[in-house]
Formats: structure tokens, C-alpha cells, sequence
């Protein structure tokens, strides 16, 4: 399992971190999603042979927000 820290733009309530939240963890690979509201990131636990950092990049900005990696 990797460990990847990104910050994340346009995140303002625990409803945005609930989606980011469900979003990622429905990805396969992903194992778990720890969104901060407090410090705009989410760090995610996932198989970096399953699922690619950009991809879980491109989530995260399909959800409506900006992943900064």
C-alpha cells in the first residue's frame, strides 16, 4: 500500500468532506480516504498497481473541487 497526501481547493463543510470521502473510497485500490477540513487534505492509503495518483487526482476534480498534488 502507498500513502498520498494531497491538498484540495474549494473544500468549506463536512458535506465536501463526506464527498471526497465517498468519492475516493469507491475507486478500486483505494483502501481508505482521511479527509482535514481543518487543513484542506485528504490523505489516501491505495495499490499504487491498481489505481494511478493522477487518477486519483482527476476524481477529486470531477467532484467539483481542485486537487493539488
Amino acid at each position: 500500500m502507498e500513502s498520498k497526501t494531497v491538498y484540495i481547493k474549494g473544500m468549506n463543510c463536512m458535506g465536501c468532506v463526506s464527498s471526497i470521502k465517498n468519492v475516493l473510497e469507491k475507486l478500486p485500490g483505494v483502501e481508505s480516504a482521511e479527509v482535514s477540513l481543518e487543513d484542506a487534505c485528504v490523505t489516501i492509503q491505495y495499490d499504487a498497481v491498481s489505481i494511478s495518483v493522477d487518477q486519483l487526482k482527476k476524481a477529486i476534480d470531477n467532484a467539483g473541487f481542485e486537487a493539488i498534488i
